[in-house]
């Protein structure tokens, strides 16, 4: 790659979590980076707003493009239009309560999505290296520690729409040759994380509770046990699999196991809090079906990809509540950590 012929990716999801980070990763290796948005009357760009271009400034490296993983021949169109050296797929209804209420939409769009976009590439006729965002929700029931060759007992939709997209993934690297990895991610989270989610809920309701602006934080499965990591160390890995010399799948995990109440109790005490005093119990919080524990094996990434995190669950919850406090001393005022990628 040289300054003249940057590498070109395309993100999927680059909005959300993952898709934020590894865009600012990407641009700091030189990359050109397309991003596929969805349209809507308001834009959902505030994670990716501060290394944004305006469309008409010269030696732009971000460019967004409207399109979304249910249409398959506005996929194509991109896909001829950018000629990406890169795919990292990462749109999907990822929340998992939520895939119980709305089970088919999750599979049209985390799992038929995928196929779409494969297809997508074949149909082109273009080469990219090919990232799938697959999750450690496809182990659920399976005990841990959970590697590359535990079997899958996916316990939600989102978890099964997940295994098809992995499958389908493996079967089109097999039976066309694509560049096609699957990265098996556990838990990762960061002061990005959708609100919705256990662990910004927590330390956001930390970050209030501590200014006097809330009183009580209701919760569900308490006694759940993950493997909580740090997003920019996760989609480092993402660009590591793309970079090797063979194709293959990989969970990026950091190996520890910490239940939900150890968040809560990581997150209180780092505003001086007692947990006790302010969580209760709310029973719609919980799932149909529960996951009791995922745990991953990195042994394989650390061995091929030379990847170890470098952020566990009790510096992560510290991180996370510092920048919801941070953001709500600005007063609201739009807010975004900042993360240096060597």
């Amino acid at each position: 790659m040289t300054e003249s012929t940057p590498k070109r990716a395309l993100i999927t999801g680059i909005t959300g979590q993952d898709g934020s980070y590894l865009a600012e990763l990407l641009l700091s290796k030189g990359y050109e980076v397309h991003g596929l948005i969805r349209r809507a009357s308001n834009f959902n760009t505030n994670r990716i707003d501060h290394i944004y271009q305006d469309d008409h400034s010269t030696n732009q490296r971000l460019k967004l493009h409207f399109g979304d993983l249910t249409d398959g021949s506005r996929l194509v169109t991109l896909l001829n239009e950018i000629q990406p050296d890169e795919v990292y797929n990462l749109a999907a209804q990822s929340h998992v309560r939520v895939s119980f209420d709305e089970p088919e939409y999750t599979g049209d769009t985390t799992g038929l999505g995928t196929i779409r976009l494969l297809e997508a590439i074949r149909s082109a006729g273009v080469h990219p290296r090919f990232y799938q965002a697959s999750s450690s929700e496809m182990f659920g029931a399976t005990p841990p520690p959970q590697n590359e060759e535990t079997p899958f007992y996916p316990r939600s939709p989102y978890g099964v729409a997940k295994v098809y997209s992995y499958w389908i993934t493996r079967n089109y690297r097999e039976a066309y040759g694509i560049f096609a990895c699957n990265g098996i991610l556990f838990n990762h989270e960061s002061p990005r994380r959708g609100g919705t989610f256990v662990t910004r809920k927590i330390t956001r309701a930390v970050a209030r509770i501590a200014a006097g602006e809330q009183s009580e934080l209701y919760m569900g499965n308490l006694d759940a046990v993950r493997d909580w990591g740090y997003a920019p160390d996760y989609v480092d890995a993402m660009w590591r699999m793309l970079q090797a010399d063979e194709p293959a799948d990989y969970v990026v995990a950091t190996g520890t196991a910490y239940t939900v109440k150890d968040f809560l109790r990581f997150s209180f005490e780092r505003a001086g809090l007692e947990w006790e005093k302010y969580v209760k119990f709310d029973e719609r919080y919980l799932r149909p079906t529960e996951v009791d524990s995922l745990v991953g094996d990195y042994a394989k990434a650390q061995q091929i990809l030379g990847w170890t995190p470098n952020v566990l669950t009790p510096r992560l919850a510290e991180i996370m509540v510092d920048a919801d406090i941070a953001a709500l001393e600005a007063g609201g005022a739009p807010w975004i950590d900042k993360v240096e990628f060597s």
